[in-house]
């Protein structure tokens, strides 16, 4: 039988691969908070007291080779550069042995935060949503196969604004490395292909202005740059 939309459905959100004409289907963003030590410290938390924990983004929050259009309702919007995991397998209760295995690739990405928004949100005990999974809050540079480039570990993680370094660290400084990350969200939710993971951002995080220029790499992944519109 066949059925119709009573709406026209939304495109489904892709990043592109590296090197291909193939895309990848964005199915969710999982995001985890406070995953480098002194990121946790500089929000003004214990990074040995605290269990990991996580939140969302929507899929359609990506852009890919845009630039970011400064928000509204916001006057303290901060970049945090990560690390981007994308998932071909998904499960549940996943083993942390067997997790790198669920892996298509990797990529970059920025989890843009409009900051005071987050803020109130967190003295009155409510969602993040408002601050974290607003419109092109999600860049995300290509991704790169596993087969291209391997399970990164370790890696120089930098992040400038206006040619000025800002933020500065490693993969190896994550307190809840990718295996782990993919391994406890999966006792949570039941993984899919076409998730992806922003895995945490090193310390220097901070605000941006229209006009700003941001550029990011982390070492032997790649990188991407874009201005504030």
């Amino acid at each position: 039988m066949n059925q119709a939309y009573v709406i026209q459905p939304q495109s489904i959100p892709i990043l592109p691969v590296r090197g291909t004409d193939k895309l990848f289907p964005v199915h969710r963003i999982y995001c985890i908070g406070r995953n480098y030590a002194a990121h946790t410290i500089e929000m003004g938390h214990d990074p040995d007291k605290e269990p990991p924990f996580f939140f969302q983004k929507n899929p359609d929050n990506i852009i890919v080779d845009k630039d970011f259009p400064y928000p509204p309702e916001t006057s303290d919007v901060h970049f945090e550069f990560e690390l981007v995991v994308a998932l071909a397998k998904g499960g549940k209760n996943i083993t942390v042995e067997k997790a790198l295995d669920h892996i298509f690739g990797y990529g970059v990405g920025l989890d843009m935060t409009r900051r005071d928004l987050q803020g109130v949100a967190k003295k009155m005990g409510r969602p993040w949503e408002v601050g974290k999974a607003f419109e092109h809050s999600a860049p995300c540079s290509a991704l790169i196969p596993v087969a291209d480039v391997g399970h990164p570990h370790k890696g120089g993680i930098w992040f400038k604004v206006n040619g000025e370094v800002r933020q500065k660290g490693d993969l190896d400084q994550m307190i809840w490395k990718v295996a782990e990350q993919i391994s406890i969200l999966s006792t949570f939710f039941e993984l899919k292909p076409g998730d992806l993971i922003m895995t945490g951002t090193p310390a220097g995080v901070g605000a941006i202005n229209k006009g700003d220029q941001l550029e990011g790499m982390i070492e032997g992944v790649c990188g991407m740059k874009l201005a504030v519109i």
